[in-house]
């Protein structure tokens, strides 16, 4: 319930509810309607808000996160809910990190500069992607690939593009949302079709939306809301990704991940 955002100057500004801290901006309690500063640092390169947890990655590639730690996620190696930070607090001490994504229940998802893939808080429907403890209070490494270039963490379901621009999804399927012509959990990636054109891809909360190489725009999961742009009713359930018209101009993509029927994309 937080928004984050970077400026042109590398700094990192939050608004919205803080009652966990996840502002940033070493208070708790205090919510702002419009945007304050978090720190002194110019040198931001990607964030990513949760429900009342927040992450981002500095150019120099360290991770922090900062807010409430539901099962671990703030990723310091500790389950404790009084472990909440106010500020951002790195988590660990590597400088590799290259894009964190934050899901909608208490998990994480990151990728490093070397393309391993990594996870870690709650794993209700093996959303994180590995076996393991649940919850995972640290980043754990989901197998040992090294080729993983973009990740969405959605809510209970988590969906990656690999460089050779393939399209995985794993965690909770209940609606078809990882788009593997099934609706069945999984708890470790598995590849969606044979395709190799998939671009970017983002996951939300019983739905997916993915762009291919051609921008063209793709649905899969539930239609709340008429989130699958598709212009049919909202209790069709789509277990594979189908096309939204037949554009070619979209370029980014995004969805909610708390609540359904809240889909974005942007056009050339």
């Amino acid at each position: 319930q937080s928004s984050l955002a970077i400026s042109s100057a590398g700094n990192l500004y939050a608004w919205g509810d803080n009652s966990e801290g996840q502002i940033g901006n070493n208070s708790t309690g205090i919510n702002y309607s419009s945007p304050v500063q978090v720190g002194a640092s110019t040198n931001w390169a990607q964030v990513s808000a949760q429900y009342n947890s927040s992450f981002g990655i500095l150019s120099t590639g360290a991770l922090f996160s900062w807010g409430a730690n539901g099962s671990g996620v703030l990723g310091h190696g500790s389950l404790s809910t009084s472990d909440k930070k106010s500020s951002p607090t790195q988590i660990g001490a590597l400088t590799t990190w290259l894009q964190v994504d934050a899901g909608g229940e208490y998990n994480c998802a990151a990728i490093k500069t070397d393309g391993t893939l990594w996870t870690w808080g709650i794993d209700t429907y093996g959303q994180l992607g590995h076996p393991g403890p649940n919850p995972t209070n640290s980043p754990m490494q989901v197998g040992a690939l090294t080729n993983w270039a973009q990740v969405s963490e959605g809510y209970q379901t988590c969906m990656a593009v690999k460089t050779d621009g393939t399209l995985w999804g794993w965690g909770r399927n209940s609606a078809g949302q990882i788009g593997d012509n099934s609706r069945t959990d999984r708890n470790s990636p598995v590849q969606i079709g044979s395709l190799t054109t998939w671009a970017a891809v983002g996951s939300g909360n019983g739905a997916s939306i993915a762009l291919k190489t051609d921008g063209t725009l793709w649905t899969m999961g539930n239609n709340e809301g008429g989130v699958s742009g598709q212009n049919e009713p909202t209790t069709v359930f789509r277990s594979s990704p189908v096309q939204v018209g037949a554009l070619t101009t979209w370029t980014k993509v995004n969805i909610s991940r708390w609540s359904n029927g809240l889909a974005f994309a942007i056009k050339n």
